[in-house]
């Protein structure tokens, strides 16, 4: 039996010894200590051995096997700490991996092509704070007190008159405060509103808007520069239409609509067969807002618009859910 002792260590000595990857260590540890391996059948046949011979033959598997193992992980920590050359670390005729390159978020890059349409027109860009005062984001644009958005479930109030902005209006309020007209605006950034996240809603989303104040300006000028943009923006082939609405801080008031950028006006899913997408409001400033921030309204004339960023950016890039922005899943922003 010391010879068959003897012969299982040669054989798994020379094995150990040959191994140069930790993947064929593994086979031989298999092989030898698993549960069906060489010294688990020794243990086997222990029923047929005498029993005064019993004892001293599991003390042998037992140092065999502990061996076995002491040899085998001894091999592990010299093949896991071998510094490999030069030669074998490195293939200098491989290519270089490329660097993962990143890109502008749809989002940013939606806001910043809608500004860049606007100051080809001659729109200076404006931009404010996010916290902002209930009366530069609802008394002064004309809204009352018992409106529905000035409720704790329409707008995230922080502390006494201060609140996460609304909409970007506010920035028109402050600028209309510290300018004399007459000006041309367009206002980007981010807006609050504790609405359920889904499909087409977000708690935090962008908006643009913008803002002409002269003494010339009319309801022709708004009619011009939204189709302007419609038709750069989506294409000449766009068409635009307008439907009275009402808006506090507008009067007259519009919703525009613009012929849908995915069938081309004759119906589909996404215009709910309708042929028009909305993708913003407007009209003529009211007077009562040119009173709140110091502007004659006997003088002066202004209008405005504004649009959601996320909606343009869905309409334009056929995207189904808001939620896809800001997910940060790079399938989905690596096709941008």
């Amino acid at each position: 039996m010391d010879d068959r002792f003897n012969d299982i260590k040669h054989k798994a000595q020379e094995a150990i010894d040959g191994c140069s990857d930790l993947d064929s260590l593994e086979q031989i540890k298999l092989e030898y200590l698993s549960r069906k391996g060489t010294i688990a059948q020794l243990f086997k046949e222990l029923s047929n051995i005498p029993k005064d011979k019993r004892p001293s033959f599991g003390k042998d598997i037992n140092s065999l096997r502990e061996l076995l193992r002491f040899e085998i992980d001894q091999r592990a920590d010299e093949i896991s700490t071998k510094s490999p050359s030069l030669e074998e670390a490195c293939d200098a005729t491989m290519p270089a991996p490329r660097p993962a390159v990143g890109s502008v978020h749809p989002i940013t890059k939606t806001l910043n092509e809608i500004c860049e349409v606007f100051t080809r027109m001659g729109f200076a860009v404006v931009e404010g704070p996010e916290i902002e005062t209930e009366f530069n984001n609802f008394e002064a644009l004309n809204i009352p007190q018992d409106h529905p958005s000035r409720e704790g479930f329409d707008t995230f109030y922080i502390k006494d008159e201060w609140l996460l902005r609304s909409h970007t209006s506010p920035v028109q309020i402050r600028y209309m405060q510290e300018n004399v007209p007459p000006f041309s605006i367009v206002v980007p950034g981010k807006v609050f509103r504790p609405d359920a996240t889904d499909a087409s809603h977000s708690f935090m989303f962008h908006q643009v808007e913008g803002l002409v104040v002269s003494k010339d300006i009319n309801f022709a000028n708004l009619k011009w520069a939204l189709l302007e943009f419609a038709r750069v923006y989506f294409g000449k082939s766009t068409k635009v239409r307008f439907r009275p609405h009402f808006f506090p801080f507008t009067e007259p008031s519009v919703e525009v609509d613009v012929s849908c950028v995915i069938c081309g006006g004759t119906g589909c899913r996404v215009c709910s067969q309708s042929g028009w997408l909305e993708i913003l409001g407007a009209g003529m400033v009211d007077p009562n807002v040119f009173k709140a921030v110091g502007i004659d309204p006997d003088i002066y004339n202004g209008l405005a618009f504004g649009m959601g960023v996320e909606r343009i950016a869905m309409l334009k890039y056929g995207v189904d859910d808001i939620r896809l922005f800001y997910e940060n899943d790079l399938r989905f922003l690596g096709q941008f």
